[in-house]
């Protein structure tokens, strides 16, 4: 297998196992870790800054106070390869120098999902708007990985309410949301689960709780 070849599922699920630092999301690898202060978390941003120029594979980093939140991926081949496993053992080696810890809960993705029975007569509209870039399935996505994934979900019969969250989380951790939606009022529906659970608000606004568990990419 080439570094540069795309991880089948069951190979990825079997790395991921010896990478308990990272879950996959959304077709990434993400983590986040939580450093003593936030001179250490620049710290640690910096040596990764500097792995990613050595190996010539860079991961997208967010840092937030003590806080960095990290996904690999590799874009020219688009999927996670070898070359984010190995940049993902080094990153967590690097967390252990920095006595960071991983946070494994509030590794999360947002895409917004728009109801249509013609995704064309519309999408074009949401491009220009955000200077997003139209992606082979029809999704829009920013181009500098700021801001959430919109989604057309086509559909013959639109809910009256179009727009709705799906709300990407680690297999691992999201039987805790559901709890926690469940709590808060919301109705679940586990028709799609566990790759989706649609959760409506107790005023029938409807978000989905998305996981890499029952998807079909690969």
């Amino acid at each position: 297998m080439s570094n540069k070849d795309i991880l089948s599922q069951e190979d990825r699920e079997s790395r991921l196992t010896h990478l308990p630092h990272w879950r996959y999301v959304h077709g990434q690898l993400c983590t986040a870790f939580k450093c003593s202060s936030a001179a250490t978390a620049l710290s640690f941003l910096a040596e990764i800054g500097t792995l990613a120029e050595e190996s010539n594979h860079h991961p997208d980093v967010d840092w937030r106070y003590d806080t960095l939140f990290v996904t690999l991926v590799s874009h020219d081949v688009g999927g996670v390869s070898l070359r984010d496993v190995s940049m993902a053992e080094k990153i967590s080696e690097l967390a252990e120098e920095h006595g960071a810890q991983a946070n494994l809960n509030i590794t999360r993705t947002v895409e917004i999902a728009i109801d249509t029975d013609d995704r064309k007569q519309i999408s074009e509209t949401w491009r220009a708007a955000l200077g997003y870039k139209e992606q082979e399935d029809g999704s829009l996505t920013d181009p500098y990985g700021r801001g959430p994934a919109i989604w057309f979900q086509n559909t013959d019969t639109p809910n009256n309410n179009r727009f709705h969250l799906d709300i990407s989380v680690p297999h691992s951790h999201h039987l805790d949301v559901l709890d926690g939606l469940k709590q808060a009022g919301a109705r679940l529906n586990y028709d799609g689960a566990p790759a989706w659970t649609v959760a409506t608000d107790p005023q029938g606004n409807r978000l989905c709780i998305c996981t890499e568990a029952g998807r079909h990419d690969g």
